[in-house]
């Protein structure tokens, strides 16, 4: 069934293409300015930004592939993370950083369709394994004894799995939906990449059921992992109120409070963007939104789970005592 439908996707999605090609074959990213020197400055303040982030997000994949002890679901969640917010960043800012230094803003359908599908895949990934971060301190914070057993490696890797294939289904059905649209009025997208309700605004074809779509899907999506996560923290509150050791609590909320810092911004933002009823109308609003879980979240969550974490320091000592002295 799976492969049916693929093949009748695909197969409409290339026929609806041959059709737009007809009305708009380019699309124009307006991005945030059209003044040179800003556009000069945005270019060296956005390098610099996906150059720490990939170094940032990379750098902690490679420490929790070469040190053992990190081989825990609590990690491989975090390098799995790292994975999709390097992902997102790739998708969105080398595109922009090309504009600003060639002043070009041209993008084709199919590359912009490209982009809107990698960046909801990432997106929705995040999602699911941010919920799945937050059950895995539950489990550890409330039934330590049991987390071995309970929280295995293959429980992760199947959570983490499960977090791929909604993001790959999430993204598809989306994409899909939008070759239904036509695009004839405007070719000019008021934002800095393909993101789908800027698209929905300038298509000449009601996009009424796609708005709807993206309410029910990614609300839903939204509202799980959500509810998951503030579920399981609250009994962590509950469970580290009852500590008697201060240690142990200050540890517990270290953990914690990097992981619920980060998934408020995240969440905030995506919230704002897709689920508000307004979100057809605010440009500049989009385009600060948008900033947030694309660019500045991405650079954040390697250094909100690192800098406080013991493990993952001592970790990068020991990889780095390990590789000066082998030389």
């Amino acid at each position: 069934y799976f492969l049916f439908f693929c093949f009748f996707y695909f197969k409409s999605c290339v026929d609806m293409t041959e059709e737009n090609e007809t009305l708009v074959i380019d699309f124009v990213l307006m991005g945030f300015t059209n003044h040179p020197g800003l556009q000069v400055l945005f270019f060296l303040v956005f390098l610099g930004i996906y150059i720490i982030t990939m170094v940032g997000n990379i750098g902690l994949i490679v420490l929790i592939w070469m040190d053992s002890h990190l081989h825990t679901p609590m990690y491989l969640f975090l390098g799995n993370l790292a994975l999709a917010d390097a992902c997102t960043s790739t998708t969105v800012s080398p595109k922009m950083l090309v504009g600003f230094i060639t002043q070009n803003q041209m993008i084709s359908v199919p590359e912009c369709m490209a982009q809107l599908y990698f960046f909801s895949f990432s997106a929705t990934t995040e999602c699911c394994l941010l919920a799945a971060m937050a059950y895995d301190r539950y489990v550890a914070i409330c039934n330590p004894l049991l987390y071995p057993v309970v929280m295995t490696n293959r429980l992760c890797s199947q959570l983490s799995i499960f977090s791929y294939i909604v993001g790959v289904l999430h993204s598809m059905f989306h994409v899909g939906l939008l070759f239904r649209l036509s695009f004839c009025h405007s070719n000019k997208i008021q934002h800095f990449f393909c993101d789908i309700m800027p698209l929905y605004k300038i298509s000449c074809t009601d996009p009424s059921i796609n708005v709807l779509m993206v309410f029910i899907f990614s609300g839903s999506i939204q509202a799980f992992t959500i509810l998951t996560i503030l579920i399981s923290y609250t009994c962590i509150l509950f469970a580290i109120l009852k500590k008697k050791s201060q240690k142990g609590r200050s540890k517990a909320f270290s953990t914690c409070g990097a992981h619920l810092f980060s998934v408020s911004l995240y969440f905030g933002s995506l919230l704002f963007m897709y689920v508000r009823p307004r979100s057809l109308q605010a440009d500049n609003q989009d385009m600060m939104d948008s900033l947030f879980y694309t660019i500045v979240i991405p650079l954040l969550n390697p250094f909100i789970y690192s800098l406080r974490n013991k493990e993952v320091i001592e970790a990068l000592r020991t990889v780095l005592k390990r590789t000066i002295f082998s030389r």
